[in-house]
């Protein structure tokens, strides 16, 4: 028989407030509004010589780096066939269009994810890669898989679960 462990971090500091907007059923856009997102990872895996998975302090502190990054901001998708995101550095404005609606919000105030839709799910995917990618190289082999949930409102979650 095998063991596998898993460790996991979910905090009221690993919070971040973020307005957005979805497109679903094709044509249909929800108006701008904003959520207080929470966040919830686990890795799971093979202990180390420390006799655990993954550090919880180097885990959290990851974890709140990204969450940082969306902190007040509006999410806008960068991969959605029908969400034009043109960023005017110059003028210091980011402008998203969808059909006959235009917004424009100032550069600072904004995060653009490389995703197709500001939906949690792709939301916890996004924030999956990029946690991932601050893993310390000499601990990823004992890992077995990386879970995140982002709760978009009081019970509502989605998760992103990514072997390793």
């Amino acid at each position: 028989m095998t063991s596998t462990f898993e460790s996991r971090v979910t905090k009221d500091s690993l919070v971040f407030s973020a307005a957005h907007f979805i497109t679903y059923n094709g044509n249909i856009c929800e108006r701008l509004h904003g959520h207080n997102w929470r966040v919830d990872v686990a890795v799971a895996g093979q202990l180390d010589e420390n006799h655990y998975v993954y550090d919880f302090i180097a885990l959290r502190d990851a974890t709140q780096e990204l969450v940082s990054q969306l902190d007040h901001r509006v999410l806008l998708p960068d991969r959605h066939p029908q969400i034009l995101i043109e960023s005017h550095a110059n003028h210091g404005e980011v402008t998203a269009r969808f059909e006959s609606r235009r917004w424009v919000f100032p550069v600072d105030d904004c995060c653009i994810l490389p995703v197709a839709n500001t939906t949690a799910e792709l939301i916890a995917d996004w924030f999956a890669e990029n946690l991932f990618k601050n893993i310390h190289p000499a601990q990823i082999g004992q890992l077995s898989q990386l879970k995140v949930g982002i709760e978009e409102n009081f019970g509502q979650w989605a998760w992103c679960c990514k072997s390793v």
